[in-house]
């Protein structure tokens, strides 16, 4: 039996040494190359925290760009295999993108801010103007009131009020309504009545008449119920009236049988620039 001879030094039984001739030479090891996923993460969590915090979404922005850079590169190079945090870097271009939409709604806000802080400021520079430019009274002399607008004491229903400023009110005469059984506000036994309310725009400006509420009184002078049922018996007012246009709005209430020979309306077109005004007669 004869023995295998091998080199001196080499043991016949192991396996072949590296860089044997025939085999193939083994590639040297490569640390993964994390640092950009790792920074798009932590670039990405600063930039959140910077874009929610007033004045700073300006360096939220910045750092939401560069940690969407750093996260698209890092997710690359883990796609390719030269990474191993694909999770971390995908984190940090999410992140990134984040901080950017928050930037820019923090600049939305701050801007609207601003802006409303000024007109503020110049409201009240010019009242400081209109009071330092208004003309001294004499000692004694009492100050002129100012015109104020009021209604008069009552109208007839179907007559039409006309404001100052160009808004026209109308109320029609009264209607026996009969309410559905589902109404709320509608006492049995008591009579109903609606109206229609017609405002018309004749002003230069848009007029809001989501604020023009209606309040009536009975033949004694008690407040009547408005009536809600699912046949619209009242219809309240809603956005906005453009100059030369008109709004209708239908109203119903609730009144005793013994008080429902006469009803009293009053309507103001808006809550605080217009006065009330009244609309009185019968029912019947």
């Amino acid at each position: 039996m004869t023995t295998p001879t091998n080199a001196p030094g080499q043991n016949s039984w192991g396996p072949p040494p590296t860089g044997m001739p025939g085999m193939p030479p083994q590639p040297p090891f490569q640390q993964p190359r994390n640092g950009l996923g790792v920074a798009g993460l932590v670039v990405g969590i600063v930039g959140v925290l910077f874009a929610v915090i007033p004045f700073f979404f300006w360096l939220g922005a910045i750092l939401g760009i560069l940690g969407l850079i750093f996260g698209i590169i890092g997710h690359g190079r883990a796609r390719k295999g030269e990474a191993t945090n694909k999770g971390v870097a995908l984190s940090g271009l999410i992140l990134g993108a984040i901080a950017i939409v928050l930037s820019v709604v923090s600049l939305i806000i701050t801007v609207t801010a601003v802006k409303d802080i000024a007109d503020e400021i110049d409201k009240e520079i010019q009242k400081q103007e209109k009071a330092t430019a208004a003309p001294d009274t004499a000692p004694g002399d009492a100050p002129e009131p100012e015109p104020t607008e009021t209604a008069p004491a009552a109208l007839k229903f179907g007559q039409t009020f006309a404001y100052e400023d160009g808004i026209k009110v109308t109320v029609s005469a009264p209607r026996a309504y009969e309410p559905d059984q589902f109404a709320a506000g509608h006492t049995k036994g008591n009579s109903a009545f609606q109206v229609t309310v017609t405002i018309v725009n004749g002003s230069k400006k848009t007029l809001d008449v989501s604020g023009a509420l209606v309040d009536a009184s009975d033949a004694e002078g008690s407040r009547a119920e408005p009536v809600f049922d699912g046949s619209n018996a009242t219809e309240m007012f809603q956005g906005n009236v453009l100059p030369g246009k008109q709004a209708k709005a239908k109203f119903a209430f609730s009144v005793p049988a013994k008080a429902d020979g006469e009803l009293q309306v009053e309507l103001s077109p808006t809550i605080l620039d217009h006065e009330e005004a009244i609309w009185v007669g019968p029912t019947k």
